[in-house]
């Protein structure tokens, strides 16, 4: 660690990468022949000018505290190839003797470039003003009443879809399994249009997974009719909520699609940024960050949304921490939580976050199941672990305790990514620590640590 703060690895700066064509051209930059100018402070910032095409060079800042990023090249990608550039030269030179970025430590940056982080840090703080003030005058510019009359409107368009989707499934049920691969796909995706329509959007969600089943391979019955079951379960649960218990429908209310406030107690502490991945229907593209709170000893997910085509925010460099405000959701979305500003600078991190068997991991996926039964995974850290093949002809894998006893299969998407290699190369045939969720489909793996080593690996 420097007066500049952390130097990320470059793994963790490529994860910031939007797609694999911003990570090709950014490594392309990270050598020191296109930049001039270029310095890092104490306070996170990170600068350079790079030559381009035209007479002006690029101007680039980069403030890892949040991260975020400013270019004037005409790209719309964020970060974009010249802060993921700057970013990998910045990186690569942290044990150099010499360097092309240099360290300012308190000292200004370039007036181009502490322009735009004043600002940031002007409109940092007068969103937190902006915050507390409205925070202060809500219970009087709310309307309650009103709010109410929309809430009960939207309830009722939503009772509907469910009462029209148990129809539809009653009408499965009584056709015969097999009558749903005769049928296609576009019964079910009209079913998830009139979900839609219904403000039910968990609901469509799910009748489209349906519709996908029949074309899934062997076994798609047994698996149609199991997520049918828990369809049904979820309809019945939205159906009957008022004679559920408070945080059971409140998990209702969650899954059938409305959204779940951001109303708990905000816990602050140093988040290990676990593991980041983004997933797309092709419309949304979903990020999803794991962070383990060090004194609290609380696993959180932070959630971020973009259009097709736009990477999400925040992103967040895996294996360091941050020093940051987690606002928690409630229901289905417990471990779900708003990121408040972070107050300091990244850091190391000592040590992995504590773990257990397989077994242990397991039995908490079966307890979370018990509170939220629509749970498709859970977080959890496996500790002495060691992958190898499962011996069947599928080419599967597993992670089996040091000891013998017990193991647990690697879900079937992880096994044709690359990061499954990783881990297998990082262990080398023996005990790791491995963080990732934990579900019905099997164990995914998302971050890795080496026997005796402080360095977080990301897997995906």
């Amino acid at each position: 660690m420097d007066n500049a703060g952390v130097r990320w690895t470059t793994e963790q700066v490529l994860a910031l990468a939007p797609d694999d064509a911003s990570r090709k051209a950014g490594a392309r930059l990270s050598a020191a022949g296109p930049w001039s100018d270029a310095g890092s402070s104490g306070e996170g910032a990170v600068w350079g000018l790079c030559k381009g095409s035209g007479k002006k060079p690029y101007q680039t800042v980069i403030d890892t505290k949040g991260p975020a990023y400013r270019c004037s090249c005409p790209s719309r990608k964020f970060p974009c190839k010249h802060a993921l550039g700057l970013l990998l030269l910045w990186a690569g030179e942290g044990t150099s003797a010499v360097r092309t970025v240099v360290d300012v430590g308190d000292g200004p940056a370039p007036d181009w470039a502490e322009e735009w982080l004043g600002g940031r840090r002007k409109r940092s703080g007068e969103q937190e003003e902006r915050a507390k003030a409205e925070a202060g005058g809500a219970a009087g510019q709310a309307d309650p009443e009103g709010a109410r009359r929309r809430a009960e409107r939207r309830a009722a368009r939503i009772t509907g879809g469910a009462q029209e989707l148990e129809q539809r499934l009653t009408d499965l049920l009584r056709g015969g399994l097999a009558a749903a691969e005769q049928s296609g796909y576009g019964l079910w995706e009209e079913t998830a249009a009139r979900m839609v329509d219904a403000q039910a959007p968990g609901l469509a969600g799910r009748v489209r997974e349906l519709g996908a089943i029949p074309g899934s391979g062997a076994g798609w019955p047994v698996r149609l009719l199991e997520e049918s079951a828990l369809l049904h379960l979820l309809d019945q649960g939205w159906l009957g909520i008022d004679r559920l218990p408070a945080p059971l429908a409140t998990t209702v209310r969650t899954r059938v699609g409305l959204p779940s406030p951001a109303d708990g107690p905000p816990v602050k502490d140093h988040w290990l940024v676990l593991a980041q991945y983004d997933t797309s229907d092709g419309k949304i593209t979903t990020r999803r960050i794991w962070l383990y709170g060090r004194e609290s000893g609380r696993t959180a997910l932070v959630l971020g949304f973009g259009a097709a085509g736009r990477s999400p925010q925040p992103a967040l460099p895996v294996g360091l921490v941050i020093e940051a405000e987690l606002t928690p959701h409630a229901g289905a979305g417990q471990l779900r939580a708003d990121l408040g500003a972070e107050v300091d600078v990244p850091e190391p991190t000592g040590t992995p976050p504590p773990g257990g068997t397989t077994t242990a991991a397991v039995e908490a996926y079966g307890s979370a199941l018990r509170e939220d039964p629509w749970l498709d995974s859970w977080p959890v850290t496996l500790t002495g672990v060691i992958p190898v093949p499962d011996g069947g002809d599928g080419g599967g894998w597993q992670l089996a305790d040091a000891d013998g006893k017990s193991a647990l299969p690697i879900a079937p998407a992880a096994l044709s990514r690359p990061g499954l290699w990783k881990l297998v190369a990082l262990s080398g045939g023996g005990p790791v620590t491995v963080f990732g969720e934990c579900g019905h489909r099997g164990f995914t793996p998302l971050a890795v640590w080496s026997a005796g080593s402080s360095e977080t690996v990301q897997l995906t």
